[in-house]
């Protein structure tokens, strides 16, 4: 049993759920109160989506993901569908773009404004039609732009090429029909060749999605699945659902043998549904009950037992749904390893919950942040298509690397400054005065270094001071365009912190070395 393992070595042995104040949470939020089985809410950096609830058609929330605190209940909201929306996708390479389905048999894919929303969205950027009946999820593609899959209760499962021109696309590039039943959850392996599927036949798929072949099929009869999921490159699927007892169940898989899971665990007798999400990163899986307020956690292996029980995050408050931020939307000084957002309809409110790896250095771990899937697509649509598979490209969370958001950022310098003699070992060899004087003029230089990156920080101040950046954007000249500016200044000062902060690090490393060369020289 995975519950009580014997003690193991993990650098995450001690994560813990840290809730959000009540100031950073958004309130009075109409969330919706449709019986559905889905998430209801998606994040990315800039923006949460949720479902709301609403008379006469679908609709949902796009909230500027700094905008926290009570929510204007006139906040417009994106109100195209004429059922109900029951489910909704941010673009994983476009934060400025998100899909969404409905039971009016239709997906939709909106464009969504920089600035901040003045009145309702009702036209759509592109319309796909296809479904005969309601359409009750969609999925990315993980590595190629503008493919996208949605699957109806007409028990077909349809992949789109948005490159398209057309506004209305009624043709997919690809119709799999091998489902007998409703789908209830679909999950691409990393690099999007495979895509496994849960169905209500309690049957989970494996599927060659470009030539629509089942390539395995599991019908473990004392497991009915609910949600199925691939754990990254792991070669595994994990799953959700109930036992014959009614118990709520995981198990783990194999993914080149589904006849019997490796594992299969009963958790509780609670009727509510198990939302799975995974860490590829950390290989963490969190497993979140809706209608409860847990989330447990654990830690995955590749031998056995291969699930390793970490811990439980409780609340008394249960959720109805659960929204994840991308790795590229969290705090990584104060070592936040995911941050989910919680929904909570009976009182209105989404309460963000960061989980954190306990650290007392402030500076970078870069341990616990290995890189990780960025905003850049591996691959065009139809090279998808034409059968080419490729990885996700991946980033550095490191403050003052490479931008990992897909909107162009302030740009900062890289600190570079060379540390000398620090790797000498005592004992290698005697220094002469000329080498001493050689360590002082390397030492002038780096501090020379240090002032001129001062200086340009400075200048970066002053230009952050005014409000917009001089060389690229005009001033702002509504209320609406200051918002989204005093959003992006924020988040600029919180890297030239970060910046700072790294630079304190390089100056006492310099002191240090400059206390050793006076040692070594005995004026010290």
């Amino acid at each position: 049993m995975s519950w009580h393992p014997q003690y193991r070595s993990s650098k995450f042995r001690h994560v813990y759920g840290k809730a959000a104040s009540k100031e950073k949470c958004y309130d009075c939020v109409p969330i919706t109160r449709n019986v559905h089985d889905n998430h209801f809410c998606a994040v990315n950096p800039y923006f949460i989506a949720v479902v709301t609830e609403c008379v006469g058609g679908g609709a949902f929330l796009v909230i500027p993901i700094h905008q926290t605190g009570k929510l204007d209940p006139h906040y417009p909201r994106i109100c195209g569908h004429k059922g109900n929306v029951l489910d909704i996708k941010w673009n994983p390479f476009n934060d400025f773009v998100i899909a969404s389905c409905s039971e009016d048999a239709t997906v939709k894919i909106w464009d969504i404004p920089k600035h901040l929303l003045t009145r309702n969205i009702t036209t759509p950027k592109k319309e796909l039609l296809g479904h005969v009946q309601r359409v009750g999820l969609i999925e990315w593609h993980p590595t190629a732009n503008n493919i996208l899959v949605s699957s109806g209760y007409d028990y077909k499962i349809m992949i789109w090429n948005l490159d398209s021109k057309d506004v209305v696309i009624s043709n997919p590039v690809k119709i799999l029909d091998v489902h007998k039943d409703v789908v209830l959850s679909m999950s691409f392996n990393t690099d999007g060749s495979l895509l496994a599927t849960a169905c209500r036949d309690r049957k989970i798929r494996l599927i060659d999605p470009r030539a629509g072949t089942v390539l395995q099929e599991a019908s473990y009869k004392s497991h009915k699945v609910n949600k199925v999921l691939f754990l990254g490159n792991m070669k595994k699927l994990f799953s959700t659902g109930t036992s014959w007892w009614n118990n709520r169940q995981i198990a783990l898989w194999d993914q080149n043998d589904l006849s019997v899971p490796l594992l299969e665990e009963d958790l509780d007798g609670s009727s509510g549904l198990l939302f799975p999400f995974y860490d590829s990163d950390t290989h963490m899986l969190y497993v979140a009950g809706k209608g409860d307020g847990n989330i447990r956690y654990y830690e995955i292996s590749p031998e056995k037992p291969y699930l390793n029980y970490l811990m439980e995050y409780r609340s008394r408050l249960p959720q109805k749904g659960i929204g994840m931020m991308p790795k590229r939307g969290l705090d990584v000084s104060s070592c936040e390893i995911f941050r989910f957002y919680k929904l909570i309809p009976t009182k209105n409110l989404i309460e963000p919950i960061s989980m954190i790896v306990p650290r007392w250095s402030e500076s970078y771990q870069e341990d616990i942040y290995p890189m990780t899937i960025g905003a850049q697509p591996a691959l065009t649509a139809q090279e998808w298509l034409n059968g080419v598979n490729k990885g996700p490209v991946l980033v550095s969370l490191r403050p003052g690397s490479e931008d990992t958001n897909s909107l162009p950022q302030f740009l900062e310098p890289e600190p570079v400054v060379e540390m000398t003699g620090l790797n000498q070992s005592p004992g290698e060899g005697e220094e002469t005065p000329a080498d001493n004087i050689q360590k002082l003029s390397e030492i002038a230089d780096g501090r020379k270094k240090l002032e001129v990156e001062e200086r340009s920080l400075e200048k970066e101040q002053m230009c952050l001071a005014n409000a917009f950046d001089v060389f690229e954007r005009p001033p702002p000249k509504t209320e609406s365009e200051l918002l989204q500016m005093l959003y992006r200044q924020q988040d600029e000062i919180r890297r030239l912190h970060e910046l700072i902060n790294q630079r304190d690090i390089q100056i006492k490393q310099l002191q240090l070395e400059l206390r050793n060369v006076y040692m070594d020289r005995g004026r010290y």
